[in-house]
């Protein structure tokens, strides 16, 4: 087997994430590419795989019943929302704190 590069979709286990991995084919019949999807348990070691990210996965012993793979290196980290927070000095206004002082 030959390494895939898939989305990580859940991360709620210990040492392993399951991976989306998207594939194309072509359809002769209706001369259009179809997509489909495969999911794969991944094992993580360090736990470093967050919802979103794309990695890259080769293939190993079997570790469990369903676990044949082990991500080999992130290759990109998702963006994750940080919403603001109480303290950066937001007045009831919606104005900042610096956007108050230069206004006065």
């Amino acid at each position: 087997m030959k390494s895939v590069v898939g989305m990580v979709v859940s991360n709620k286990m210990q040492k392993s994430v399951v991976v989306a991995v998207d594939r194309l084919f072509h359809n002769k019949l209706y001369n259009r590419y179809v997509k489909r999807t495969s999911k794969f348990m991944a094992h993580d070691e360090h736990d470093l795989c967050n919802i979103g990210d794309r990695v890259r996965l080769d293939p190993s012993r079997p570790l469990s019943k369903r676990k044949h793979w082990v991500v080999a290196e992130i290759l990109k980290k998702a963006r994750i929302y940080v919403p603001p927070s109480a303290d950066s000095s937001v007045s009831l206004d919606g104005k900042t704190e610096a956007q108050t002082s230069t206004a006065s």
